[in-house]
């Protein structure tokens, strides 16, 4: 009986050991995962910067730089040759400045399918809808847009500004009139390429 006892106990334990081995396994993957899953995310940062070229027999030259930083896209844009006043600034579907008087741009970027107004309005803009800045007595007129509705590095075509271009108007954007806000002649133009 004790013979009997003793080698049931020796069985016991070897199948203890056993298992125990097994159980050392199974968590080695556990913790690997665990370290994985700890690795800090990537802020999102990208930049562009291009050249604005008169259009429809103006003299309106500039440069445009776009600044993504994880969520926010900032723009700032610097003019020179304009008219002293107001003036309109979008973004247009197209990066397309092959035509003399900007319209190869097409209209308005508005991937949601918004009617034209001022950016925020809650009847609805374009993705594109900037709005307007002014220009001084000697035609220098500066802008700067920050939102986290544009992007740079992303796959969201509602989002996604590349393949676009601004156009500078003429004009002021009355946010009224559709679709574009009456804001005149495309004065300058630059295409948002990588």
């Amino acid at each position: 009986m004790k013979k009997g006892i003793s080698i049931l106990a020796a069985g016991l334990l070897l199948f203890a050991v056993s298992c125990k081995g097994e159980k050392k396994e199974e968590a080695a993957p556990e913790v690997k995962e665990k370290t994985q899953t700890a690795t800090p995310k990537v802020a999102k940062e990208a930049k562009i910067k291009f050249a604005l070229e008169p259009k429809s027999d103006s003299k309106v030259s500039g440069n445009v730089v776009f600044t993504q930083n994880e969520e926010t896209v900032k723009m700032v844009a610097v003019m020179e040759g304009l008219t002293p006043g107001t003036h309109a600034i979008h973004i247009h579907a197209k990066a397309d400045c092959s035509s003399a008087d900007g319209k190869s741009t097409g209209g308005h970027w508005n991937p949601t399918a918004q009617p034209h107004g001022k950016w925020g309005a809650k009847e609805g803009y374009h993705k594109g809808d900037i709005g307007n800045f002014e220009a001084d007595k000697n035609g220098n007129g500066t802008i700067t847009f920050e939102t986290d509705e544009w992007c740079i590095t992303c796959d969201d075509d509602n989002k996604n500004i590349i393949g676009k271009a601004i156009i500078v108007h003429q004009g002021t954007d009355d946010f009224v009139s559709q679709p574009s806000g009456a804001a005149g002649a495309r004065v300058s133009c630059g295409g948002i390429i990588e």
